[in-house]
């Protein structure tokens, strides 16, 4: 009967680890959406192409 409680310990304690793991990606997911929503959607611009200028792009200081 002594062989029993260290393996029921040990699954706790892996059980514990998931939840806490679970909790903190919950948490991530929160922080991640409201910072999706506070940025500012201008009315008709399409987000996906915002501050894209159309036209030769500037050189940039690692090709020359």
């Amino acid at each position: 009967m002594g062989n029993r409680g260290r393996s029921t310990f040990l699954k706790r304690q892996k059980e514990q680890l998931r939840d806490q793991k679970k909790k903190q990606k919950e948490e991530r997911k929160v922080q991640r959406k409201v910072e999706s929503d506070s940025k500012p959607i201008v009315e008709g611009e399409d987000p996906d192409i915002a501050g894209i200028i159309p036209g030769p792009q500037p050189i940039r200081e690692e090709d020359m």
